[in-house]
């Protein structure tokens, strides 16, 4: 059975065990039979704890049936009072008819405690969230513990004492237990319920919302922001904004992040540069009124639009990699006054297309986040060659060309560890399978396949001097913020403030020096499935002799090292419409889905004379990639400032001149 159907049975499983609680509930407390009464109380609690700890999309699914934790949980209750009343002596119902009251007392004071916290939710819910900017001025304080959060969790701890005591009473006759456990859980209650309601006190709220737009406008004015990266997407889409973290903070002027989702504060990696999410267009259109003058998009989105709407600011997309696919030359481009592209290719490809992108708006800068990747020395020399399996995912279009991973990623798998010689990093898109079940699958038997590669390989492992461990740990001290688990997002905000000077310097240093532990605590000859965000691509390009691709920005970032690589063609094309069709395979070896030519592949890089591409690469590269000189970040600079210039132009008119003059460049410096 696999993954899924294990998921459905569990989950069967666990309401069959709810169900049939209940009902051995109701049978026991009718009859009366007090061991019924208590095997089936307490196999409904534990199926609630398996619940709420293991099938949180069951508890959605049952609050939709309208039969959430509470109504289970008073329902447990009110079957253990029936049980009670049935078993109680007539002299005593009058104390049962107090336990009754407190049960009811009970349940009160969990409404409150749920009013009072989604009050507290709503004093916490900024209209602005922030990183690395000092926010101390809006009296930001720590979470409130989760257990007051969550109202399934926290029905079944406070009510707990309850529960027990009621059962305990079921079994001894004695009211007094009952009693005691009623008055634990209101004590639990009202201490919860004291809990928020200090909260909400006018000096332990943080700012309110016009408090929070006026610091954030104080804000602006103060810093003066020049050129932003504008980034809004999904939860696995933060890769698309990290590989321009660098880039941005190498810039002339004072760049600054602007986020749209609140759950992206956390996906966004580390960096200096100021961060900011404004969740609504209404807080996003006060950057009209700021010094902002260059947006630089990496991405095309639902919210983009929002912002193409303020006039005052120049709008740029850089995308987040170049390949032949269509998606590189999207018809959306032309709603941006400018489109920023690695070199010539690109503005043929936008030329071709047709999809409304003028060639005088197109501006060639390079790819500045390749700066890390190391020229090719020469053939290899060690005992292994290194190769690169880096295959893009499936896609939205359902183009079987997209993706080698499902016709060609096992053979090509296959042909790779049979060769004694090779030593093979596989890396597959992080989106891999999110769109076709198939590219999942086939990405799960290779790596299976790898795994089995490494059992039937005999490596010298080397030892462990823990050096790894101290770099993993330094490194993570420097990009990795440390929260509670109920920590929200006004407790992260607090902090995460104003950086240390000279963090983002010693991030660099911190990362050259992981990576060189990574690669020395590995086998020399074992073979390796690269998922973790560490090592990065572009450390993986460092170590290889030879990428295999798919058409995909992959390639054109790889061509920069100049070292050969291979595309898998499972488009159905002849490997020659295959090359005109997509020009960055122009200098690769093309593959068929069955891997013949995997073989004579690796006989060339190991013998350079044989390599028939060699040439053509170095001309690719100039093509997809622009000249090495000036450098790529010196020309993202240049068309920063240009188009900042444009900007401040179109701000004359209808601003003062001293506040559109603004220098990008300015005196501001980000911590290092």
């Amino acid at each position: 059975m696999g993954l899924p159907g294990r998921q459905t049975a569990t989950r069967a499983l666990v309401a069959a065990v709810l169900a049939a609680a209940v009902v051995a509930q109701a049978v026991a407390a009718l009859r009366p039979h007090v061991p019924l009464l208590l095997a089936a109380t307490a196999a409904s609690l534990a199926a609630e704890g398996v619940l709420h700890r293991w099938q949180r999309g069951m508890v959605s699914l049952f609050a939709k049936t309208h039969a959430d934790i509470t109504v289970r949980h008073v329902l447990r209750d009110l079957l253990l009072v029936v049980g009670l009343l049935r078993l109680a002596p007539e002299a005593e119902e009058t104390a049962y008819t107090l336990l009754v009251a407190g049960l009811l007392a009970f349940y009160a004071l969990h409404c409150a405690i749920q009013s009072a916290s989604v009050l507290v939710h709503r004093t916490r819910t900024l209209p602005v969230l922030t990183r690395n900017i000092d926010a101390s001025a809006l009296r930001l304080t720590p979470a409130p513990p989760a257990l007051l959060r969550r109202p399934g969790p926290r029905l079944l701890v406070h009510g707990l004492p309850a529960t027990t005591g009621l059962l305990v009473t079921a079994a001894t006759g004695e009211p007094g237990c009952a009693a005691f456990g009623i008055a634990m859980s209101l004590g639990l209650a009202l201490i919860g319920l004291y809990d928020l309601l200090v909260r909400l006190l006018p000096s332990r709220r943080p700012a309110g919302e016009q408090e929070v737009l006026d610091w954030f406008e104080a804000w602006l004015a103060e810093y003066r922001p020049t050129v932003g990266l504008y980034f809004s997407g999904g939860a696995s889409s933060a890769y698309q904004a990290n590989m321009w973290l660098e880039p941005l903070a190498e810039l002339e002027g004072r760049p600054v992040i602007v986020l749209r989702e609140r759950f992206m504060m956390q996906r966004i990696a580390a960096t200096d540069v100021p961060v900011v999410c404004l969740p609504k267009v209404s807080t996003l259109l006060r950057l009209e009124q700021s010094t902002l003058q260059v947006l630089i998009h990496p991405s095309n989105s639902g919210k983009t639009s929002q912002v193409l709407r303020i006039p005052t600011i120049k709008h740029t997309f850089v995308n987040h990699g170049e390949s032949d696919k269509l998606s590189s030359c999207n018809p959306y481009a032309k709603a941006y006054d400018e489109v920023w592209v690695a070199g010539p290719a690109a503005r043929e490809r936008y030329a071709a297309a047709e999809v409304g992108v003028e060639d005088k708006d197109v501006v060639e800068i390079g790819r500045p986040q390749l700066d890390a990747v190391r020229p090719h020395s020469g053939p290899p020399t060690g005992t292994y060659l290194t190769v690169l399996y880096a295959p893009t995912w499936e896609g939205w279009d359902g183009n079987p060309g997209n993706t080698s991973v499902v016709e060609a990623g096992e053979n090509l798998v296959r042909a790779l560890l049979a060769d004694p010689g090779v030593r093979l990093l596989y890396k597959p898109h992080p989106l891999t399978g999110s769109v076709d079940a198939r590219a999942g699958a086939a990405d799960r038997r290779i790596r299976e396949l790898v795994r089995a590669a490494n059992r039937e390989r005999t490596v010298e492992q080397p030892a462990d001097d823990g050096e790894l461990t101290c770099r993993t740990r330094e490194l993570d001290r420097l990009t990795t913020a440390s929260f509670r688990a109920a920590a929200d997002s006004v407790e992260r905000m607090l902090l995460q403030s104003t950086p240390e000077r000279g963090r983002a310097q010693a991030v660099t240093r911190a990362t050259a020096a992981w990576e060189r532990a990574y690669w020395a605590s590995l086998p020399e000859g074992e073979h390796q499935v690269v998922t973790a965000a560490r090592p990065t691509l572009y450390a993986c390009f460092n170590r290889a002799d030879l990428l295999i691709s798919d058409v995909s920005s992959v390639v054109s970032d790889f061509l920069v090292s100049g070292k050969p690589y291979a595309v898998a063609n499972t488009s159905g094309l002849s490997e020659s419409a295959f090359r005109a069709a997509f020009p960055t395979a122009g200098a690769a070896t093309v593959l068929t889905p069955d891997a013949a030519g995997v073989p004579a592949l690796l006989d060339a890089v190991r013998h350079p004379e044989r390599d028939a591409f060699a040439a053509a690469r170095a001309g690719l590269k100039r093509r997809l990639l622009g000249p090495d000189e000036p450098s790529s970040q010196e020309r993202f600079d240049r068309a920063v400032q240009a188009l900042c210039a444009a900007a401040r132009g179109r701000r004359l008119p209808g601003q003062r001149r001293d506040e559109a003059t603004v220098s990008v460049s300015g005196t501001f410096t980000l911590p290092r």
